[in-house]
């Protein structure tokens, strides 16, 4: 059964106007909620930021590599701090749905993709002020990246599609589990298991034959090489994955499965949602 919007019959202009405020409305509302429950923005932080600051220097030191494996690993640490934190916000959604007021928003005039747009955006926004802070520390601890405007972009563009796709299962998950310990008991085969395969603390060519075909197959090991080819200028992880010369032509292709994974995922979301919402 789907919400019935009273502005159907409005130009798209007016139409895309009122469903653009309305995921303004809710994503305030859910930020709202967050700014609340601290922890939500710190706890998800905490382990990236021991891996980056305390761990990546303690295997430079103990293993005797230089400088950039540590700069490796620093920025490995993205590729845990998104799937964390997109899957701690995917709590936040069990929780309305057991106490909050999830069924007054789904009486409400407006189509139930816009409840998920509205998390969504907050999921963005708080995932990008985490990894600001993670990338702001690294740098006091004296991390030192490459960075050009290129680079900029390419990870600014497969962060945010990255964000994006875990976020979509992490609604996925909240809308098909009916309570958070059961939410919370699959978040590890998530959010943490694929981080040790994807090329995080060190390249996939380094696993066995079977593990490394595994690992390109994981959209993360597609996002960690790209976050390194953007923060690093190092394209080796994608040379991992595609075996190709120009590098543009392999970041291109890697940035294509992540965006196939996040539109995918994203659209079973919205679809998953809309059905389960009246349980």
């Amino acid at each position: 059964m789907t919400a019935i919007s009273p502005d159907i019959a409005l130009p798209g202009p007016r139409r895309r106007s009122r469903s653009l405020s309305v995921t303004g409305t809710l994503a305030a509302r859910r930020f709202t909620l967050t700014t609340r429950t601290p922890r939500e923005l710190l706890v998800p932080l905490l382990t990236p930021v021991l891996f980056a600051l305390v761990i990546a220097p303690a295997l430079k030191k103990a293993l005797h590599t230089s400088a950039s494996y540590e700069s490796y690993v620093a920025v490995g640490t993205i590729g845990l701090l998104i799937p964390l934190n997109t899957m701690f916000s995917g709590i936040s959604v069990l929780v309305d749905q057991e106490s909050g007021a999830r069924r007054e928003l789904l009486a409400a005039p407006i189509h139930r993709a816009l409840l998920v747009a509205g998390n969504l955006l907050v999921a963005v926004a708080t995932t990008a002020l985490q990894i600001g802070v993670l990338l702001g520390f690294a740098v006091l601890r004296r991390i030192h990246f490459h960075v050009t405007g290129t680079g900029l972009l390419w990870f600014l563009a497969v962060t945010l599609l990255f964000t994006v796709a875990m976020y979509g299962i992490a609604e996925t998950l909240a809308a098909r589990v009916s309570r958070s310990e059961e939410y919370i008991a699959r978040l590890p085969a998530i959010a943490i298991v694929p981080w040790f395969l994807a090329g995080s603390l060190f390249p996939i060519d380094a696993l066995p034959s079977f593990l490394t075909w595994l690992a390109r197959l994981l959209p993360l090991t597609h996002g960690l090489a790209l976050v390194r080819y953007g923060l690093l200028n190092d394209p080796s992880g994608l040379h991992n994955i595609w075996e190709m010369q120009s590098a543009t032509s392999m970041a291109l292709l890697s940035l294509l499965v992540v965006t196939v994974f996040a539109v995918a995922v994203t659209t079973a979301a919205v679809r998953v949602f809309g059905r389960t919402a009246v349980r």
